[in-house]
């Protein structure tokens, strides 16, 4: 190790109690590394990452109540993140939200080796592998099955399929659901990749509708209709949107 390289502050965060121990003992062979704190659970892991602020997470995805995404989804100012799971389902994901690197497990040495240098090299700017070579390894990403939504220190989750329909508004989506329009900092773009498209359809290009909650399609004008759901809201549909809804209808 280069003694003017700085201690990388790391936090683990894994449910399984024997997860963390392992890896605990596999990082101790670095001399940089340093462990900081440990979470065994994701909402543990949001507090514990804003109040120490470490250089590096690495982070379980699959866990009760939050996942490695919502994790992240949820801190300010997230860290640099190596993923680490036992299923290669998330590689590409995990991918397009720029993770520092991957590790399945069971990982092996040298791959924690590999991964802590391409740390290293991100904390201190220098060249990068490119990881777009994990992308191959992914399946079908699983549909997003919850929305969460932050107001300060209280997040309310919501379940998929108890959301109306999202509608674009201007840097935010609002989210309608259980009678009420929750605000995210999202697009509305990035939200419509993650959704099942066999439930939930863009009618528009700043909505997307839970089929589920369209009664009828009224004929407002001559090639324009509006989508009428259970509570009796209507919504616009353009011409490329009621073609999607045709094709699931």
């Amino acid at each position: 190790m280069n003694q003017k390289s700085k201690r990388i502050r790391t936090v683990i965060v894994d449910d399984e109690e024997l997860a963390r121990q392992v890896l605990r003992d596999d990082l101790a062979a670095f001399e940089d590394v340093e462990v900081v704190a440990e979470c065994s659970n994701g909402f543990e892991a949001v507090k514990v990452i804003g109040e120490k602020s470490p250089d590096l997470v690495f982070l379980d995805i699959q866990m009760p109540k939050l996942d490695g995404f919502e994790v992240l989804e949820l801190l300010d100012d997230p860290p640099r993140v190596v993923f680490v799971t036992a299923y290669d389902e998330y590689a590409l994901r995990a991918f397009e939200v720029h993770a520092v690197d991957y590790l399945l497990k069971p990982y092996d040495p040298q791959r924690l080796a590999e991964a802590i240098d391409q740390a290293r090299r991100n904390i201190e700017g220098g060249p990068q592998i490119d990881l777009s070579e994990l992308a191959w390894q992914a399946k079908p990403r699983k549909s997003l099955e919850r929305i969460l939504v932050k107001d300060g220190a209280r997040v309310t989750v919501i379940p998929i399929e108890e959301v109306d329909y999202i509608e674009a508004q201007d840097d935010y989506i609002g989210i309608h659901a259980r009678g009420k329009c929750h605000l995210k900092p999202q697009r509305l773009s990035h939200l419509d990749s993650l959704l099942d498209d066999e439930e939930y359809v863009r009618i528009h290009r700043s909505c997307i509708l839970n089929i589920r909650r369209l009664t009828r399609i009224e004929l407002y004008a001559k090639d324009s209709r509006l989508a009428v759901l259970r509570d009796g809201k209507k919504l616009p549909i353009s011409r490329s949107g009621y073609a999607r809804l045709k094709k699931l209808l």
